[in-house]
């Protein structure tokens, strides 16, 4: 395999480097050069990818005396993406920039790992190669594995499970309280900031719920969600004669990572092994759509379909961002998204160049 790993200084991307067999042909960040370098430096790639320009120049100046061919600008990634010595996209790139670099992969015949949420819940209407992508989140990767040998008519439906998020059981005026430095404090995942904001709002829940849908050529009906906050159970299928499926193991991406890497052989990985015995009990519950709304209006999203996707990428992008700033509550990031998803047009066919307006219009009505 030769890897093209897109998002290398990222949550995800840095866990990748501990689980590969071999360097990435090709290393790719947004705004992070100094780690980039050190990356470059260490794995010797054939190109990297930058996405900031002014970082970039200079990045292209500090790799002057390495064989490394450095490119940056916003069309840098889908240029790696389609990088023609490596035969694997691990696209771990975080937010709607990560869309362009997928559609580039899969137009390219690339065998697509994808960690980017955001290229299925915008790009629905563009992806028409599902299967040809390996999914790296741990629901799906569950899911993908449950599904292994099933035919589709068998399936019932499909469970993805939810940690909760840092504030399970808070009330809504315990939420008002909520500050960006508690939200960052996940307690059981290790993720990049937007993610682990989106796990605390549940809104990352919904996106996986599109996620599901679009991967597994499922309709809505077909996806339910279910809060199990031991996070062991990864996710789950419910077939017809009423048997169910799931797929166990301790709360660490680099499993699944690994997983998608080696597909479909299966091999050791760096993760200590589940303890049943240690575990204790395993619990569930139903979320709390009335509390933690951002749930609600991605399933509204999902239902609707079209651009819909891309209004809830933009303005979760936006609003997550102004939280983090100090600039809202914790409460107003779903008010800003549900007053992006009554003001946008549905689109029910919406072209590229849809969705990226579509997601634009959203950010800065946030």
């Amino acid at each position: 395999m030769n890897l093209a790993l897109l998002g290398s200084t990222g949550s995800v991307g840095r866990q990748a480097l501990e689980v590969l067999d071999k360097p990435p042909l090709v290393l790719t960040a947004s705004k992070n050069a100094a780690l980039l370098e050190e990356q470059a430096r260490r794995l010797q790639p054939r190109l990297v990818c930058l996405e900031d320009e002014s970082a970039g120049r200079n990045l292209k100046t500090a790799l002057a005396d390495t064989p490394v061919t450095v490119r940056y600008g916003a069309e840098s990634a889908a240029e790696a993406a389609s990088f023609s010595g490596a035969d694997t996209v691990l696209n771990a790139i975080s937010g709607v920039t990560g869309l362009l670099p997928t559609l580039a992969a899969l137009n390219a015949g690339k065998r697509l790992l994808l960690a980017n949420k955001e290229s299925l819940v915008c790009g629905a209407p563009l992806i028409r190669k599902a299967r040809e992508i390996i999914p790296v989140d741990s629901e799906h990767s569950a899911v993908f594995q449950c599904l292994q040998g099933a035919e589709p008519d068998s399936v019932k439906r499909v469970i993805l499970t939810a940690s909760g998020g840092a504030f399970r059981g808070f009330s809504r005026e315990q939420l008002e309280q909520v500050t960006p430095e508690a939200a960052l404090r996940h307690p059981t995942w290790r993720m990049g900031k937007k993610v682990t904001i989106d796990s605390a709002t549940l809104l990352n829940k919904g996106f996986e719920l599109i996620e599901a849908m679009v991967l597994f050529a499922l309709p809505y009906e077909k996806v339910s969600i279910v809060l199990h906050p031991e996070s062991i159970i990864h996710s789950l299928v419910e077939y017809t004669d009423g048997a169910m499926l799931a797929q166990l193991a301790v709360p660490d991406m680099r499993l699944p990572i690994r997983y998608a890497l080696t597909y479909p052989a299966r091999k050791p990985a760096p993760v200590r092994p589940l303890d049943l015995t240690a575990q204790g009990s395993l619990t569930f519950a139903e979320p709390d759509r009335e509390t933690f709304r951002c749930l609600a209006l991605a399933e509204r999203a999902a239902q609707a379909g079209g651009n819909m996707g891309a209004a809830l990428c933009g303005a979760g992008e936006a609003a997550v961002e102004a939280f983090l700033a100090g600039r809202v509550g914790f409460l107003e990031i779903e008010e800003r998204i549900e007053r992006s998803l009554d003001n946008t047009p549905l689109i029910e066919n919406p072209s590229l160049d849809d969705i990226l307006d579509t997601v634009e219009m959203c950010k800065r009505a946030c």
